[in-house]
């Protein structure tokens, strides 16, 4: 039997599935080809248009509110432990009492770091505004979705994890406003490039020379605090709080295996989604291969490995208190037009407070309605 999937450009997001389907196809006789595509797209391509042509679809869980409305995915069987799975990861895939997929990749924003260039971190967002904060040498991705998802993030942690805020605001104005003051703050503690640059890219710079000692929010990849990945290392921390509030509220991250509502095989590929979610497989041959797991017991288990406990244990915490973004169909639309306007926020004379109408504007467009 020949089947096929989808999946991200990365090697986190490829060598695993394709070292676990070769594992399969050992074991079963049931072979899986999988195609990559960009982070970017793995973030905006319709759903719908590649489960026509794959078995199997690697999503990030903001889609399932748009899923289940379209019968793009087959919803799965709850035979997984939503606690087996580290943070809400496996919760995120669950909406209007179905599943539409399995953990896969657990992540979420977290604090990166050199440690042989820095000891002292920023552990609450106040810390950047005090007078020798270029010291902590940051770098942060601004890509506009980076920044979202950041602003988001800083909002979240102040006790505004359910969004939207009410009827005609996405978020608050208090904490809207302290969250885009902040954003503004990381963007004058480093270089214009920040604009243009996504998690991965910010690692590369971090792993590769030593202008720059840290990045205070980033979603966390596990294979840059390998030995021999890269030149350097990478530890992870907690994110930073703000002053007053002591849980992050970091965003939930990460991917789930999905299975196409159009399947020639959907009982043959609904088994494997299920294997390759199981705690054996994410902590053997998935992990082995770049992966980075969502099974909790993975998580506890690879934090006492010395080669990647920067990450799994520098983590843990802020990973446990991940916050799940809205999953709603209107979601993903009033990203796309926020991330459009973000730019603006730099590179513009505006008050944070005229930026945060257009952010409440935008939300009253695509929520209208409802």
């Amino acid at each position: 039997m020949q089947l096929r999937g989808t999946t991200w450009d990365h090697p986190r997001g490829y060598d695993c599935v394709v070292a676990a389907s070769e594992a399969y196809a050992s074991k079963t006789g049931v072979r899986i080809e999988w195609e990559r595509r960009s982070l970017q797209a793995f973030a905006d391509a319709p759903i719908a248009a590649i489960a026509e042509h794959s078995d199997f679809i690697v999503l990030d869980h903001p889609h399932v509110g748009v899923v289940s409305q379209n019968g793009a995915l087959l919803p799965l069987p709850f035979d997984s432990d939503p606690k087996a799975s580290i943070g809400g990861s496996q919760e995120s895939y669950v909406w209007n009492g179905a599943c539409w997929a399995y953990a896969l990749d657990a992540a979420c924003q977290m604090t990166a770091y050199r440690s042989d260039l820095i000891t002292d971190l920023p552990v609450t967002w106040e810390a950047l505004y005090s007078s020798d904060a270029s010291l902590f040498r940051p770098l942060t991705p601004l890509l506009p979705v980076d920044a979202f998802d950041t602003f988001l993030s800083i909002v979240a942690g102040r006790g505004e994890d359910r969004l939207p805020h009410r009827a005609t605001q996405f978020v608050s104005r208090e904490n809207g406003i302290y969250a885009l003051d902040v954003l503004r703050r990381l963007y004058a503690l480093g270089p214009d490039d920040q604009l243009e640059m996504n998690p991965i890219n910010v690692l590369e710079t971090l792993a590769t020379g030593d202008e720059f000692a840290c990045s205070p929010c980033l979603f966390g990849y596990v294979n840059y605090a390998r030995s021999g990945f890269r030149p350097h290392r990478i530890s992870y921390a907690d994110l930073p709080v703000s002053k007053g509030f002591g849980r992050p509220r970091a965003i939930l991250g990460g991917a789930g295996i999905g299975v196409s509502a159009m399947s020639s095989a959907p009982d043959a590929a609904i088994d494997f989604a299920r294997w390759i979610s199981s705690e054996p497989v994410q902590s053997g041959v998935y992990f082995a291969n770049n992966g980075q797991p969502a099974h909790r017991e993975s998580w506890v288990s690879l934090a006492e490995d010395p080669d990647v406990a920067g990450f799994f244990r520098g983590g843990f915490r802020t990973m446990e208190n991940a916050w799940t973004r809205p999953r709603d169909p209107w979601f993903l639309g009033l990203v796309d037009e926020v991330c459009e306007i973000m730019p603006d926020l730099f590179r513009s004379s505006n008050s944070t407070e005229v930026f945060l109408e257009k952010i409440n504007a935008v939300y009253r467009h695509h929520a209208k309605g409802l």
